[in-house]
């Protein structure tokens, strides 16, 4: 473990972070006001659940982590591996997972539901920062650090998979690729491992034929505009109609009983619909930077502990916000996962809160170096 002398942490991180909070906020308010009304007559349903599930606990975690001396988590990453793997096996067993719309991704206990899928992504993540910094002489090894890697991904895969959730998938995936690469991982176990995947995704689209006619949607959703390919083309609708300054916040038309999922994977295009090509482009860039000033704290880190975790964190970030957004303009299938911050979920806004904790506290640990003060 390197020692470095507490400074202020990234300030420049921390008001991004706030900024994309309100944002979302706002967005999930306007996204979600006529849905709520008509399903639970109580049209702030959304945002309540929101801040009393979501905001509340995750300022309290991001608080307790921001402080909590981030070192401490390499000693406890196994167990919170181990942890996050019973959960989310747990996931499938009767009267403890549950199902929503055909799919079983949520655990319930008494009145607490959350989502086990998204603590692996964090998890296995700080468990891939632990493992790789220890193993810094041994990535030539197929045997001692490339076979157990992918075992990993396979018990996370057939986990995921039987729920299914292919899209929290692929994110966990690519950011663990990009940890185990930035660790010092050979090029060649890449094509291995795009080779796999490959075969992988030919496997799942044999045993589930949807995800085939989700692939074709993507290539053709004017195939069948009032069947698969509604929620794309209603996606696609929306974001046009905002044009280059928008409806005006709380205007859009598509949320009302057009648009499939406003409160989820939808939101994009409704905020899209209501700010408008200009303000979107301002949103899009906030993502993107807070990314780019996650990856330059990784830079300034010796640590490399600290350095390979702010990596995989940003990987996360920004992976998951683009595929979000992607999928909604038809440059990718639609995958379902949410958009940081701004999508409905608590459990997805508390981890994310956990990560961005963790990068405080590695911000204020950077060999003395004060990321504010040498920002330039």
């Amino acid at each position: 473990m390197i020692k470095t002398k507490i400074h202020q942490p990234d300030y420049i991180i921390i008001v991004n972070l706030a900024i994309l909070i309100v944002l979302g906020l706002f967005i999930l308010t306007s996204s979600s006001y006529f849905t709520a009304c008509e399903k639970f007559n109580n049209c702030y349903f959304y945002l309540k659940h929101q801040l009393l599930n979501g905001l509340l606990p995750g300022l309290f975690i991001f608080w307790l982590l921001a402080r909590f001396d981030y070192h401490y988590l390499k000693k406890i990453s196994l167990y919170l591996l181990i942890f996050s793997l019973v959960i989310l096996a747990l996931v499938l067993v009767p009267g403890i997972g549950f199902a929503k719309e055909g799919v079983s991704r949520w655990i319930k206990i008494g009145g607490l539901n959350f989502q086990p899928s998204e603590f692996i992504k964090l998890s296995f993540l700080i468990y891939l920062a632990a493992w790789f910094s220890n193993h810094q002489d041994k990535f030539k090894s197929i045997k001692e650090v490339f076979v157990p890697f992918i075992l990993f991904l396979v018990i996370i895969s057939v986990l995921i998979i039987f729920q299914p959730d292919i899209g929290t998938l692929l994110v966990i995936i690519i950011s663990a690729m990009i940890v185990y690469f930035v660790a010092g991982a050979p090029w060649k176990h890449l094509g291995l491992i795009i080779m796999g995947g490959l075969i992988s995704l030919i496997a799942l689209i044999k045993i589930a034929p949807y995800r085939f006619d989700r692939i074709m949607v993507f290539l053709h959703p004017e195939a069948d505009p009032q069947g698969i390919g509604y929620h794309i083309n209603q996606a696609i609708l929306a974001i046009g109609s905002g044009g280059i300054f928008g409806r005006g916040l709380g205007h859009s038309y598509q949320k009302i009983n057009y648009l499939p999922e406003v409160v989820g994977d939808s939101i994009f295009a409704v905020m899209a619909e209501e700010l408008g090509f200009i303000k979107m482009l301002i949103v899009v860039g906030l993502y993107i930077y807070l990314a780019i000033r996650i990856f330059r704290l990784a830079n300034l880190n010796r640590d490399n502990f600290g350095r390979l975790l702010t990596v995989g964190i940003g990987s996360w970030f920004i992976f998951q916000s683009l595929i979000n957004m992607a999928a909604m303009l038809r440059l990718l299938p639609l995958t379902g996962i949410p958009l940081p911050f701004v999508s409905y979920g608590g459990t997805s806004f508390c981890v994310f809160m956990a990560a961005f904790g963790i990068l405080v506290n590695i911000s204020k640990q950077t060999d003395g170096v004060d990321p504010v003060k040498n920002s330039q």
